[in-house]
């Protein structure tokens, strides 16, 4: 039986196939633009062509994310909470917490040994601690977003951003370049910020229970991750593609009818 998930996004578009005894047969990433109808018919058309699949191959399709409602094709429409704590079962049965960063709201997840929420918490108000955060810290100090978790981690010096709000951070950022700053330090005083912020989430919901996986498009920034873990003081748990684990589970959901 061959599934697909589509997870609609603010920022991007995710979409996965799966197949009943072959696991994943492919995926899309994209970013969803001015239209998220034409974002999801545009990543369910890459990821049947990645399968190597003809579309009407699929016999049932979930979508999930802010813009679920809009997918017509789709047989039923889940949340992200449900969704990702499936995934998130799936490829790490022994997971019991989730934290997933995202372009716009990041979420903690508490989840029983089936997959199920047992609880959560999200920050959905506002942009900070998000990949949005993320985009304007590196616009701010020059840098390309994909090289930021990289440099952070050749910080020589210790530095602090005491505000969680994008407006004011940003205000910061720029008095540390002022003040002569070296890049690498502020960025890594962001991404401490980022996993403070997280942590307050975590300890909302009891704090981190092993084993905690980190999903989301911020979990490929090394930066945030390894401030992450010095935070909650354990490793996490990251699939090779995090963005892909919410539109997994909700193949997994469509699988099971």
């Amino acid at each position: 039986m061959v599934t697909a998930g589509i997870d609609i996004g603010s920022l991007t578009t995710e979409t996965v196939i799966l197949d009943d005894g072959k696991g994943v047969l492919g995926y899309s990433i994209i970013l969803t633009g001015g239209s998220s109808r034409e974002a999801a018919n545009l990543s369910l058309e890459q990821a049947t062509r990645f399968a190597n699949i003809e579309r009407d191959r699929i016999e049932r399709i979930v979508a999930t994310g802010c813009a679920r409602g809009i997918a017509e094709f789709a047989q039923r429409k889940v949340t992200e909470i449900t969704c990702l704590a499936r995934g998130v079962n799936y490829l790490f049965p022994d997971a019991r917490t989730v934290i997933d960063i995202g372009g716009q709201d990041t979420k903690v997840i508490k989840v029983d040994e089936r997959g199920t929420v047992v609880e959560f918490d999200m920050n959905d108000k506002c942009a900070a601690g998000t990949g949005r955060f993320l985009e304007v810290m590196a616009k701010a100090l020059g840098v390309e977003l994909d090289k930021m978790g990289e440099k952070a981690l050749r910080a020589k010096k210790e530095l602090s951003i005491s505000s969680v709000c994008t407006v004011f951070a940003e205000s910061e950022v720029v008095s540390l370049v002022a003040q002569g700053e070296e890049v690498e330090d502020i960025l890594r005083a962001i991404h401490k910020a980022i996993a403070k912020r997280t942590v307050g989430l975590l300890e909302r919901t009891g704090g981190p229970a092993p084993r905690v996986v980190m999903t989301g498009g911020v979990a490929k920034n090394i930066g945030v991750v390894r401030a992450l873990e010095e935070e909650i003081g354990m490793p996490l748990a990251i699939y090779y593609e995090p963005q892909i684990v919410c539109a997994l589970g909700a193949a997994l959901i469509a699988r099971e009818g």
